[in-house]
């Protein structure tokens, strides 16, 4: 529509700032200060009030967990065809990138989110492909296929939990890896997950209730019992 812009990076560049966080001094990513406050930049860059959250302006606790695990366990990603569901800011993409996977590719169905995710990326001089999709009604990794799953942060919400599950149950089946980072949202599939690590995450006062979360990474059981 005239005189309205459809927001991408610059906006990425002006409205945050480039730093790393406490847990993962190896990476940067551009965050933003206030969620509320660059939900209205972005908003006004659009010219419209219906824009998603931009999630991909902070580093949530599961990402940041999944992604310190990648750090210190690159056996499990190395030479490996990864993908990242709900990308966000692209932070566990990069770590998987930065620990030596053969090929990462992230997916996002926010336009700024995969903005960001190759904003960032380049600012971590690791190539990560963004991708605008929504996999999560495929039966399951797109082509070329994956070796191994990464999703984190993604069982906020009851449908959305439930599409994960069952997305993450298919590339199971096919023999894909699947690794989970969270703080324990209500609609984690507790019953199919292993804990594999847990991690004091710091610095979430504005996202969280406290500023320090207990976050843990889990790698997926075996498949649901029939219902």
């Amino acid at each position: 529509m005239a005189g309205r812009i459809q927001p991408g990076p610059e906006i990425i560049r002006t409205g945050t700032e480039l730093r790393s966080m406490p847990l993962l001094p190896e990476i940067r990513l551009h965050q933003a200060g206030d969620p509320i406050s660059m939900w209205q930049q972005t908003e006004q860059a659009a010219g419209r009030d219906v824009l998603d959250p931009p999630f991909w302006a902070f580093p949530w606790a599961g990402g940041q967990a999944l992604a310190r695990y990648l750090l210190d366990h690159p056996e499990a990603v190395r030479g490996r065809r990864v993908i990242d569901v709900a990308s966000g800011s692209g932070l566990v993409a990069i770590a998987a990138a930065r620990a030596g996977a053969g090929a990462v590719t992230a997916y996002d169905i926010d336009p700024l989110a995969v903005a960001a995710i190759g904003v960032n990326a380049a600012a971590n001089g690791v190539t990560v492909r963004a991708v605008g999709a929504d996999i999560l009604d495929g039966d399951g990794p797109p082509p070329p296929g994956a070796d191994l799953v990464l999703v984190a942060d993604a069982f906020y919400e009851r449908d959305l939990a439930g599409q994960v599950t069952a997305f993450l149950d298919r590339c199971q089946a096919r023999g894909t890896g699947v690794l989970v980072g969270d703080l324990g949202r209500r609609y984690l599939p507790y019953s199919r997950l292993t804990a594999l690590a847990s991690y004091d995450v710091p610095g979430l006062g504005a996202l969280e209730s406290r500023d320090v979360v207990r976050t843990t990474v889990w790698t997926l059981s075996g498949p649901s019992a029939p219902a």
